[in-house]
């Protein structure tokens, strides 16, 4: 141990800031909030390149970058980025990285001698790679579970779910989940499926993603993004976020078109990814939906706060294979929500008392329900009130992180979760 009560902890994960969605938030929040802590801790990523699938003209050129930010040592390396994210070139994709990373995090592992190396998947790919930096230091490895890529994967059509591919991808996560002394995920019903894949109970640990419940507060006045965009409706129907196959986000374009007819309701679609060309396209005859992109982190109160409703949209096959990183500020927003959840599943249980829940893929009913909230005043006041109580008792950032140091410190000196 670094000190008695400091860690040396080497974080590796393929995204990291200056991303501003998904992943790289939480990977990057936990490593400055250590450091804040009095830990070492030292990183090893990948440039950035999500979600625009495309490296910025700053971070091109060298096969590795170093530097020091917010107190944490960055190892930026390398990796091949498509432009068209395919299936196969998304293995690629990853596999890049795994290889490209492989020195790099091994160099930082035998000159900072960690007490945990804590690895990101995605990308499970690259996973042996932390397992064996862990092993060659005598550090504990954990492996924290962001989406279970392999069924997401299959679920979304990205890979064939039968054949030799599929059974040999379903072998490699069996054998990666065997070989962590610790595994931890997001919900607790992504934990239950960790179980169900055969990793003993007493290995798994909750650690959620968080919301930033002090720069994301409910607005009172009007959004700034009103008037910039020029939107003139009472009401706001927001989805902010990535826009790629498992977001299932035709809906909300088929919902704009549903209710075409209400001048009172404005859909906004804030974000980029693989899929956004096709959305615009579908939406090219409508007046009611608009098409942003991404907007500064320092300006995401303003997002969450233009909205009257926030989309969350999901598809059936994805279930419990993923839980939308986006949620937790939506709820710290403090408006309501309509997502489509299966029965019984964590995205249910998450939105259920702060919105409205529709079947996956039934369009008519996610209309229906924004419908409902709009006509429904108190209804969308009290669904708001409840998503932003919500936030504050189960998606508060410091205690999450203060639970993730308290469970490196059990993993180092032999303790259960």
């Amino acid at each position: 141990m670094a000190s008695e009560g400091r860690l040396k902890i080497l974080i590796y994960g393929l995204n990291y800031a200056p991303e501003m969605v998904g992943i790289a938030v939480y990977t990057t929040g936990l490593a400055e909030s250590l450091v804040e802590m009095r830990h070492e801790v030292q990183v090893v990523a990948g440039k950035p390149y999500y979600p625009a699938w495309r490296v910025p003209v700053s971070f091109r050129g060298g096969w590795t970058l170093r530097s020091t930010e917010n107190g944490v040592d960055l190892t930026r390396v390398a990796h091949y980025v498509p432009a068209n994210p395919t299936g196969a070139r998304r293995i690629l994709h990853h596999a890049s990285f795994a290889v490209s990373s492989l020195l790099p995090l091994l160099a930082r592992a035998i000159s900072q001698k960690p007490d945990v190396v804590f690895t990101v998947a995605p990308s499970l790919i690259a996973t042996p790679v932390a397992w064996l930096a862990a092993r060659l230091t005598g550090a504990k490895a954990w492996l924290h579970i962001q989406d279970f890529e392999v069924e997401a994967a299959m679920a979304t059509g990205l890979v064939n779910q039968t054949g030799a591919g599929a059974r040999l991808a379903r072998w490699f996560e069996s054998l990666i989940l065997q070989r962590f002394d610790r595994i931890s995920s997001i919900s607790s019903a992504m934990c239950r499926k960790c179980v169900e894949k055969g990793v003993a109970p007493e290995r798994v640990t909750e650690f959620r993603n968080w919301a930033d419940i002090r720069a994301v507060q409910p607005l009172v006045a009007p959004s700034p993004y009103r008037a910039e965009w020029g939107i003139n409706a009472p009401h706001v129907a927001l989805y902010s976020g990535n826009i790629a196959n498992k977001q299932g986000i035709d809906i909300v374009v088929g919902a704009a078109r549903r209710l075409r007819h209400r001048k009172d309701v404005m859909f906004v679609v804030c974000g980029q990814g693989p899929n956004r060309a096709s959305l615009e396209a579908k939406a090219v005859d409508l007046d009611n939906i608009l098409f942003r992109d991404l907007q500064p982190t320092e300006r995401l109160g303003d997002l969450l706060g233009l909205a009257s409703i926030h989309l969350l949209p999901q598809l059936a096959e994805a279930s419990d294979l993923v839980l939308p990183s986006k949620l937790t500020n939506m709820l710290a927003s403090g408006r309501a929500i309509v997502a489509t959840a299966a029965a019984g599943t964590g995205l249910e249980s998450e939105v259920e008392g702060c919105g409205l829940i529709v079947t996956p893929g039934d369009e008519a009913a996610f209309a229906k329900a924004i419908e409902t909230l709009v006509d429904d005043a108190a209804m969308l006041q009290g669904f708001g009130v409840a998503a932003r109580r919500r936030a504050e008792t189960r998606w508060e950032r410091d205690s999450i992180i203060a639970s993730a140091e308290s469970e490196c410190m059990r993993l180092t000196t032999g303790g259960m979760p």
